[in-house]
Parts: structure tokens; sequence; C-alpha cells
């Protein structure tokens, strides 16, 4: 077995940020070309199907993604625990993707919204397959993140070449379709493949399931849980409203979930070590690896929140064209989420799942269901995509504050670390130096990259100054790699 390079944490966080930059600038790339060819309605019967299959892949999966990070981590330097626990947690979901076909299959020709749709059903359902083969949990699980963004950004690629190849009407959504899936999944079966450099891929015998079924029972709950009140106000907008509404409501969550992307790109990382950290008793080192990670949420999340909600005609603009305007009142619902999502990311994944705590986890999931159903059922059939993001809003502060009150002897002295009055102080500069930029009528792009530039120029200049933690460390990173891209050319040339 070759030997499985601990990568430092920073190195993972460089390629996690990078991984999650493709998975900005892929969509800054397509989404303007696709949202003005497709219009709302194309683009609103792809995310329709898109969340509709997201709940079988979460039933084919149980809660696997977070589970088997863990348990890879944690037998990772044993090739032949290794191999046994991938094996096993690949013939569950193997098992339980079947069983999700069958019930989809009986599903897409009895209800009348999937029934006139039946090819793109059909055809966004080998997702479930890809997943279930794509064993991405053990790549994260051994820290593998410059193998899993070198190929994730390939395949992107390949996906937006095709995009602008065979995309040319509002009738190509299902070319659409096909094409988000070569970008997200279709690189899983390059991980099947790849496997063999760290599992055997021959059946080794000696199974024992039960080990897992306790733990993925707790996860699944949670994958059930998360997916619901993730996915569940596009399903419930395509059901009782319109497609145009779910597409108004698709290009607002399409710049959420990058923007979260970005703010939880270090507690992705941090979950494996964290594991190991606590397998190996290792407690002051996850304790503070998980204040610096709070930290790091809040340094960033504060800055993008305000800039993007200020900001969100322009992104819309820009991004979906003027067809889409009734997605901007949903984008600015949704920011605050952004600082939400990212404390719980760190407070639920990176602290209490490597503690052994998922059922904490569950519980803090299922009231954001609740909330987030409830709400739904009251807003939707009044405000449409607004309504179903201040349900997302609430749902995740009601998420928020259980994993609080859960943590709270924990977090409270983390909480106190973390310097507030300069991020606050420097945001508000920020804003200060930017809010008079729309007035000077400059087309959309020049408007937004003049505006960032000072905007999150002027914030971690000003953090830089006051010495704020992680801008310091953030910049002592840029430098080092700096340096050392420069010492390798020089070393080159010579």
């Amino acid at each position: 077995m070759p030997k499985i390079e601990k990568n430092s944490i920073k190195k993972n966080f460089f390629m996690n940020v990078l991984l999650t930059l493709s998975t900005f600038i892929f969509p800054l790339i397509t989404f303007p070309y696709v949202s003005r060819v497709l219009t709302p309605i194309g683009t609103g019967k792809v995310a329709m199907a898109t969340s509709f299959i997201q709940y079988f892949i979460m039933f084919a999966m149980l809660g696997i993604p977070t589970y088997g990070v863990r348990a890879v981590a944690k037998v990772r330097d044993d090739r032949e625990k290794l191999t046994k626990t991938v094996h096993e947690l690949l013939i569950i979901s193997g098992v339980t993707s079947l069983i999700a076909y069958i019930i989809l299959f009986a599903c897409i020709p009895t209800i009348p919204k999937l029934a006139a749709e039946k090819p793109l059903y059909f055809l966004m359902s080998s997702t479930i397959f890809l997943n279930c083969i794509g064993i991405e949990w053990m790549y994260r699980g051994l820290e593998q993140y410059t193998y899993i963004t070198v190929r994730s950004i390939i395949f992107k690629f390949i996906a937006l070449v095709a995009m602008f190849l065979f995309i040319h009407d509002q009738g190509d959504y299902i070319i659409y379709g096909a094409t988000t899936i070569v970008a997200s999944s279709l690189s899983y079966v390059l991980n099947f493949v790849n496997a063999r450099k760290y599992i055997d891929m021959k059946w080794v015998g000696g199974y024992d399931f039960k080990p897992h079924f306790k733990a993925v029972a707790i996860f699944l709950a949670m994958a059930v849980a998360t997916t619901v009140y993730t996915h569940l106000d596009t399903v419930m907008l395509g059901f009782m409203t319109t497609d145009t509404d779910v597409g108004y409501y698709n290009a607002a969550i399409k710049i959420k979930n990058v923007l979260v992307s970005i703010v939880t790109s270090l507690g992705v990382v941090l979950l494996p070590r964290a594991s190991y950290y606590v397998e190996t008793n290792r407690m002051k080192d996850f304790k503070t690896i998980s204040a610096k990670a709070l930290d790091f949420v809040m340094v960033a999340a504060i800055p993008v929140t305000v800039y993007f909600i200020y900001f969100a005609r322009q992104c819309i603009m820009l991004l979906s064209g003027e067809a889409y305007m009734g997605s901007i009142a949903p984008m600015q619902i949704l920011m605050p989420t952004i600082i939400f999502i990212g404390i719980t990311n760190i407070l639920g994944i990176q602290i209490l799942v490597p503690l052994g705590k998922e059922r904490a986890v569950l519980h803090s999931e299922i009231v954001g269901a609740v909330v987030d159903l409830i709400l739904n059922f009251i807003l939707i059939p009044k405000y449409a995509a607004s309504g179903a993001a201040i349900g997302t809003l609430i749902a995740e502060l009601a998420v928020l504050i259980y994993q609080m009150v859960v943590l709270w002897k924990d977090v409270r002295p983390m909480l106190k670390s973390i310097s507030y009055l300069k991020i606050l102080v420097a945001t508000a500069l920020a804003i200060l130096a930017t809010f008079w930029i729309p007035a000077l009528g400059l087309r959309t792009f020049y408007t937004l990259a003049l505006s960032a530039l000072l905007f999150f120029g002027i914030y971690f200049g000003y953090l830089v100054l006051r010495k704020e933690p992680i801008a310091l460390e953030a910049l002592r990173f840029v430098k080092e790699k700096l340096h050392l891209n420069g010492k390798t050319k020089q070393e080159g040339d010579a």
C-alpha cells in the first residue's frame, strides 16, 4: 500500500478552496449563458429534478458520505482494515441504491409532475448509481484533496465545453441536466477505478456490517433531516407554484451555495483530522483546530454576507440576466444563512460528529426540517420564492440555536477569542468605501469587479493592520506560497 500522505491542514484547505473556486468559476462562466438560453422555466425544470432525485440519493447513501469520512480516518494507516471498511460501506450503499431505484422508477410514471418530464428524471437518476460507486468519502477520509481537486476541475471543464457545444435553445434543458451530471458526478467512475491504490478490490470476506448499522442509522437520519430542509423548498415550490418560480429560487440558491462552500471549506478538510485527533486522544489539538475554524468562519462569512446583500441585483444581472429579477429578493433573504451554516458546519460536523455526538446534530436538523416544512406551507403560496427563502433562513437559525445550546460550555471559550469588533469595523469601512459604486452607472461586470476589489481589499487590509490572527495567517500562507513558487522557478531556470 502506498504511504498515505498526511497533508498539512493548510495544504488541504488550499486545495479545498481551489476546488470551491472551481465550483464558483464553473457556474460564473456557464450559468449566464444557460439561464438566458433556457429561461427560468428550463433551469427550473432541472432544479426541480435535481432536488427530487436528491431524496433518493439521500436514502441510497444512508449518511455514509459523512460517516464514511470518520470511519476511514480511523483505519487509514492499515490497508487491510481500510479495505474491509470500504467494502462493507460500499455493499450497504449498493443494496440501498437498488431499493432507491425500485421506488423511484415506480414514482416517475405515476406522479403527473414527474411523468411529464420522464426523460429528464430517468437521466438524473444516474446520479444515484454514480454516488454509490464514487466512494468520495474514502478520499476525504484519506485527505486526498489534491486528487479530488484536480479530478473535479478536469470534469468541470469537460462539462463547460459540452454546455457551449450542445445547449442552443430552450428545449435543451435535458442536455443541461446531463452536463450537470458530468460536472458533479461522472468523475466518481474515476474514483472507483483509482481506489485500488488504497484498497484491495477483490472480495476479502469476513465482513461485519453490525458495527456500521447503528452509526449509519444516525447519519441517515441526519441526512434525511438535512436533505428535507435543504431541498424541500425547491420541491415544494415545484409542486405548489410554477417552474418559473423554481427558476428564480434556483438562481439565488446557486449563488448562496457557492458562497457557503467557500466559508465551510476549512471545516470540510478538518473533519478527518479532527476524527483522527479524537481517536488518538489529542483533545488539545482538537480544541485548537475547532477554535481556529470558528474564527475563520466569522472572518469570512460576515463580509461575504454583507457584500452580496448589497450587490445582489448586480450579481443576479451578471449571472442570470433581466429575466431573473425575481431572484433578487430571495437571494438577499438567503445571504445570512452563510453565517448560520458556517457556524453549524463547525459545531456539528467538526465538533459533535468527531466526538460521537451525532444525535445532537440529528436533533438540531430535525428542528430545522420541521420549522422549514411549517413555514414553507404558510409562506410559499403567498410569497413564492421569497417565502421559501424566509423558511430556509429561519430553519438554519433554528439549527444554529439548538447546537449552540448543546455545546455552549465547550464553545463559549472559543467564541470569546474571536475579534468581533475588528471584523465589524472592517466590514463597515468596506461598505462605506463601496456603497456609492452602483451610482456610477458602470456595466454590471465592472461594478462588481471594482466593488469587490475595494470591499475585500479594505476589509482584509484593515484586519491585517489590526493584527487579526486569521488574516495574518492567511497573509503568511500566501507569502509562503509565492516564495516557494519563486524559489522553484529560480531552481528550474538554473
